[in-house]
């Protein structure tokens, strides 16, 4: 039994099909790799962008309550306590944000104070206090100390940013103006800054969380991303944190305005990866549906293309086989569908012919 050999259908049809998928699917696949590559970038730019901004705005906020610190030196004298203190109480009144506004002198005793909180106490060792004597500073946060037991009774514990400046009289340093800033405004501050599906993240010098998700305030973060708070420039990373989610991560590695002292802060911005990149997978599950249901129509036709060449041929090489078992068989069908066949076909009629004018008396 002679062997069996493939049809022309299946030729035309399985050949046709791998050179027409093969380089599609290599194209596709090249192509939706890129795309996503290039989704990744952009979110990478958007999260950056929003990073830097929210820095800028912060430290734009801090910036203005220093300088407001700073004007207040300028305003009030030292040498005249009555006075210091009404114009202690009317500041305090007119910017809630000051949990402790006061004055002390040279030794670090307070000598006027909002609400009379700390009068006569000595503020020598406090870090505002001697940075506060050479030029105007901030401290970064920490917890109320001597404040504790005078402040209002609080859930949480009460913490502040220090800022100072030094109070002048005839061209002579006389003292240092101090006001403790109440955490929460700064908070409120980093509320407004965040948007649905993005965290942003403010850190402490060693990495420790000031605000951002309840479940990572106050931990030191060991993200790789963390340490990238040491460089100079913004750093992009995405990688698995230890909520078992996967994220895409940006670190401002400075929160700075001006001439704003530095806290020694950065900011993080995250966003959980399969949300940023959802938009982009969604177009590239679209593309591989229409390029699949371009791909079943182009089988279908491609499958025709092989039947309609098939066609013709099988029924001259049917005709052949007949007409060598009897010359006097039914003529061969005249085809007309392409050049060769028809060819074939005239070729098999007059040779059909011709066996018949040999074989008859």
């Amino acid at each position: 039994m002679a062997n069996r050999r493939l049809s022309l259908r299946t030729l035309v049809f399985f050949g046709g099909a791998t050179l027409m998928l093969a380089p599609a699917m290599v194209t596709a696949t090249l192509y939706t790799a890129a795309l996503e590559r290039r989704g990744e970038k952009l979110q990478v730019e958007k999260l950056a962008t929003r990073g830097e901004l929210s820095a800028n705005l912060l430290a734009r906020r801090l910036y203005g309550v220093w300088m407001d610190v700073a004007r207040m030196a300028d305003l009030i004298d030292p040498t005249d306590l009555a006075n210091a203190r009404e114009q202690i109480k009317f500041l305090s009144r007119l910017d809630g944000r000051y949990s402790w506004l006061g004055i002390a002198d040279l030794e670090g005793k307070v000598l006027a104070a909002r609400d009379g909180m700390l009068e006569g106490a000595s503020v020598a060792q406090r870090p505002w206090f001697r940075r506060g004597l050479d030029a105007p500073t901030a401290v970064d946060v920490h917890e109320a100390q001597l404040l504790a037991s005078l402040l209002p009774v609080s859930a949480e514990p009460y913490r502040f940013v220090d800022l100072a400046a030094p109070l002048r009289h005839d061209g002579f340093v006389a003292g240092v103006i101090g006001a403790h800033l109440n955490w929460k405004w700064v908070e409120e501050g980093m509320a407004a800054l965040q948007a649905p599906g993005i965290d942003v993240l403010l850190l402490s010098r060693d990495r420790t969380v000031l605000f951002g998700p309840t479940d990572v305030v106050n931990k030191r973060l060991s993200v790789s991303s963390a340490f990238a708070a040491s460089r100079v420039t913004s750093a992009f990373s995405s990688e698995r944190w230890s909520d078992g989610k996967d994220y895409f991560t940006v670190m401002v590695p400075s929160v700075s305005f001006a001439d704003l002292p530095s806290f020694g802060w950065s900011l993080l911005v995250r966003q959980n990866a399969d949300d940023a990149m959802e938009s982009t997978r969604e177009l590239i599950r679209a593309f591989w549906f229409i390029l699949g249901a371009g791909a079943v129509v182009a089988l279908v036709l491609l499958l025709c293309a092989a039947q309609w060449l098939r066609t013709p041929l099988r029924r001259l090489s049917q005709s052949a086989e007949a007409i060598v078992v009897d010359p006097d068989s039914r003529p061969p069908h005249q085809e007309t569908r392409f050049e060769e066949a028809a060819r074939l076909s005239d070729a098999l009629a007059h040779m059909q012919s011709k066996l018949l004018g040999r074989f008859q008396p």
